[in-house]
């Protein structure tokens, strides 16, 4: 949780297990072959998180994954993004404490302050995903608990 990783090996798979209310996000430029993934676990930072922590928040984890991007040699007019998550894990409570909802439309607002386009999303219901997210092509997987896994964006 809070992890971020890029790669440009043909081979590699970035995954994340068991998102329930984080926000898996994927940026991949397709064409180059080029992936990220994030694991977004709360909308905002407060004060000051230290290195070990500041890619848990949606306002730091979405500028440092698309610059670790733009570091393997894309920019971020070339990425697309896929959301995976944001499920509401807890049935108490009011909207405001949907973590779920507010880790997606935080990093959807990250993502657009980008120009950053949203080619496919798996959020919302009750239930954790699984997201996997093949380097080479930028193929995306998305398996729900108990589910079947599906294609979300399809190799370039």
């Amino acid at each position: 949780m809070g992890e971020l990783a890029v790669s440009r090996l043909p081979g590699d798979v970035l995954v994340s297990i068991g998102l329930g209310s984080c926000i898996g996000l994927a940026l991949v430029d397709r064409a180059r072959s080029l992936a990220g993934l994030a694991h977004v676990m709360l909308p905002e930072s407060t004060g000051t998180p230290d290195a070990s922590s500041r890619h848990k928040f949606a306002d730091l984890a979405v500028p440092a994954l698309v610059d670790k991007m733009v570091a393997l040699g894309t920019s971020a007019t070339r990425l697309e993004a896929v959301l995976v998550g944001g499920a509401r894990m807890f049935a108490f409570g009011g909207s405001s404490l949907d973590i779920g909802a507010r880790n997606e439309q935080a990093t959807l607002a990250e993502l657009g302050k980008r120009g950053i386009k949203v080619t496919a999303k798996a959020t919302s219901g009750t239930k954790g995903r699984t997201i996997r997210v093949h380097v080479e092509g930028g193929r995306i997987l998305c398996k729900e608990a108990g589910g079947v896994e599906s294609t979300l964006l399809e190799a370039a």
